[in-house]
Order: structure tokens, then sequence, then C-alpha cells
């Protein structure tokens, strides 16, 4: 988690990530924001992320995100 909080924090270091829930619906994170991620995420954790998966209940908080990596990594 902490890796993430890490990149996520490089995007917008202003924001709060370990409490704000409503990333994509604040708009905090927009599309260019998703595709970085995207690709930190691939080289951190080394997971792809399918297209299927690429939904605002996937990226609307840390947490939510983080859970997708750990279920990507099984």
């Amino acid at each position: 988690m902490e890796q993430l909080l890490e990149i996520l924090n490089s995007l917008h270091p202003d924001v709060d990530f370990e409490t704000h829930d409503s990333l994509i619906d604040d708009k905090v994170l927009d599309s260019f924001d998703i595709v970085t991620l995207i690709s930190e995420i691939n080289n951190e954790f080394d997971v792809a992320i399918p297209a299927e998966e690429i939904i605002p209940e996937n990226f609307n908080s840390a947490e939510a995100l983080y859970e997708l990596i750990e279920r990507l990594e099984d």
C-alpha cells in the first residue's frame, strides 16, 4: 500500500489519499492520471490492469485500487 500511496502522491501531493474515497467522482483524478497510474502500477507491482477493470469503482480510493492490485496479483 505504501508504494501505491507514493505513486498517488507523486501525481497530486495536495490530496490525502488515505482518506479520500471519491477520487473519480470528485474529479481529483482525470483520464491522464488514470493512464499514468496504470503504467506505474504495471511497473511497480508487475500487474496488467485489463480494460474491463478500468472502472470508477476501482479508482475512487487508494484502498479500492490496492484491492484491485491484490486481486490481480493472485
